[in-house]
Order: C-alpha cells, then sequence, then structure tokens
C-alpha cells in the first residue's frame, strides 16, 4: 500500500511538473518572438526551406556566418553597419538557429549548412563573396570553401582544427536523443536569466560583453527548445566532420586571414588558427595578445582590417 501510495504521489508530481514545463516554455519562446522578430528578410531554396538574412551596405560581398547558439545578431550589433560603409554585408542565421529553418531531420553538418547558405546567397546575385566565420562558423565557412571556393576567407577565432579532450557536460549530457528529450525543455522553460548572462560573459573572457549585447542577441531565441536541441546537435557532429575537412584543407589556395586571440579558452588558438595556418598554403595569421573569444567585438578594428586585407589579396579592393 505504501509502495503504491509513494508511486501515486511520484506519477502526479511528474505530471505537475511537465504541465508546468510545457506552460513555462511555452510562455518564454512566445515572448522571445515577440520581443525578437526576424529584422531581414527571407530567402527560399531547396524545396521550401526559408534562410533569414539581413543585407546593408554597398560593394564587394561580404557573407558573415555566426558560430554557435547565436544567431546573425551577433554580427548586427555593431560590425556590419561599420563594414556596410564599403561593403555589401550579408549577416545570416544558420540553418535551425535564429529564424531559419532546420535542415531535414537528422541532419546537422557543416556541409549541408554551407550548401544552403551557398544557396541562399546566390538568390541574392552573390557570385564571388569573401566569406568569414566566426567559432562555429569557422568550420562552415571551411566547408563552404571546400565545395566551391569563394573570393577570400576570414576566420574569426574559428573552429577549424580536430580537438583533443571532450565537450562540456551540457553537450555530453545533450548527446542522446533521450537526454535532449530530457533536458533541453527543462533548461528552455527555467534556466534563469542571470545565469544566461554569466555564460555570455564566459564566452567573452577575459574582456567584458559589450553594454546592451545580450539584449541585442536576444539570447531567449537560443533558449527555444527547438534551437537548444539544434546547437546541441550541431556541436556534437562536428568534430568527426573536421577530421575529415582537414584532410582536404590543402587543396584550398584562395586568400585565408586567420584571426585569433591568445587568451580563447573556448576555440584556443594553438588547437585551431596556429596548425590551420602551417597547412594552408595561403593563409595569414594575425595573433591578438590577451584577446579571448569574441575579437569581432572588442577588436573590431583588427578584424576589418582582417577583411579589408582579405578584399586585396583577392583583387575585390
Amino acid at each position: 500500500m505504501r509502495f503504491r501510495t509513494l508511486a501515486a504521489s511520484i506519477g502526479i508530481a511528474a505530471v505537475a511538473l511537465t504541465a508546468a514545463t510545457i506552460w513555462r516554455v511555452q510562455a518564454r519562446e512566445a515572448a522571445a518572438m515577440a520581443a525578437h522578430p526576424p529584422t531581414g528578410q527571407f530567402v527560399t531554396v531547396e524545396g521550401g526551406a526559408r534562410v533569414h538574412l539581413e543585407v546593408m551596405g554597398d560593394g564587394p560581398d561580404l557573407v558573415l556566418i555566426h558560430g554557435a547558439s547565436g544567431n546573425l545578431r551577433d554580427f548586427t550589433h555593431r560590425l556590419a553597419g561599420e563594414l556596410a560603409t564599403r561593403y555589401r554585408v550579408i549577416a545570416l542565421d544558420r540553418p535551425g538557429m535564429g529564424h531559419s529553418d532546420p535542415l531535414p531531420p537528422g541532419e546537422h553538418s557543416v556541409e549541408a549548412q554551407a550548401r544552403r547558405l551557398r544557396a541562399a546567397v546566390a538568390e541574392l546575385g552573390v557570385t564571388r563573396p569573401i566569406v568569414l566565420g566566426q567559432s562555429y562558423g569557422g568550420a562552415v565557412a571551411l566547408a563552404w570553401a571546400l565545395q566551391e571556393q569563394p573570393a577570400a576567407l576570414v576566420l574569426v577565432a574559428g573552429v577549424s582544427m580536430p580537438w583533443p579532450g571532450r565537450l562540456d557536460p551540457w553537450y555530453r549530457a545533450t548527446a542522446s536523443i533521450p537526454g535532449r528529450a530530457v533536458l533541453v525543455p527543462l533548461v528552455s522553460a527555467f534556466v534563469p536569466d542571470r545565469m544566461v548572462r554569466r555564460a555570455v560573459e564566459g564566452v567573452f573572457a577575459p574582456q567584458s560583453a559589450p553594454e546592451g549585447y545580450a539584449d541585442h542577441l536576444g539570447t531567449d531565441l537560443t533558449l527555444r527548445r527547438a534551437t537548444l536541441a539544434t546547437n546541441a546537435a550541431q556541436i556534437n557532429s562536428l568534430r568527426p566532420q573536421v577530421v575529415a575537412m582537414a584532410e582536404r584543407y590543402q587543396g584550398l589556395t584562395l586568400p585565408v586571414e586567420l584571426i585569433h586571440g591568445d587568451a580563447d579558452l573556448v576555440v584556443p588558438l594553438a588547437v585551431h588558427s596556429g596548425p590551420l595556418a602551417e597547412i594552408l598554403p595561403e593563409a595569414r595569421l594575425t595573433v591578438l595578445p590577451g584577446a579571448g573569444h569574441m575579437p569581432h567585438h572588442t577588436h573590431r578594428r583588427e578584424v576589418i582590417a582582417a577583411i579589408d586585407r582579405a578584399a586585396s589579396r583577392a583583387g575585390l579592393r
């Protein structure tokens, strides 16, 4: 009898928690969409899939690909506006992030993301862009170049080489479908804003996030269930893809500018851009002393200079 009573109590508590989670997560997702609606336009590709992108400025085409847990707002906080004085800047939401539609179920590869983004910018008449990838976006940019070489590449703290060790506990916990099914709704519903802002500051360390950055980015967009699950699947599947791509890097003959902080603990210089610079025949590496993982915010002048060098080397300026 006591066992039945305990089981019934546990069942009631589980139902109550599930109901509270669903109510809370739906309210948060609705608020996120209302607070951070699409800022650009949608391009339809691949049988109806939509890619959200924002275009500004005039000049040589410059495509911006954001990192993990982000969206194109990461670039529109300040950088894109400064670049738009001399480039046609095209910032994109990667598939399944921001307001772009996800890839087909089970597909999370950087190759598939690159194909979709290439198709999206082709709809705008882009044929020979400079492609900039930041962090995870660096791997997508490299996949793009391996499919079809653009005019130039700029990798900002980009993921490019196989890394040692394991991913952090969140990604290990969400590596499986059951893990994502349990943890993603709970985090989406109940993670407090102070924890999110602390995570943002951790990504910028040892520098600090610019004032207003988290609000502009729309961290609540990242906390949507579908976005959290997509991001986890993308990160968990990345390393073997990078292993395979690295074997082909020597065939890339386009101008490449690598810019990386030597205090980056998220995507370490010694693991990624350092070794990559020795492989790519046309790579030039700029090391930023004391800089962390977000130099496109904390060291904008140096990043813009790298973009300008890439444009000059490609004959676009």
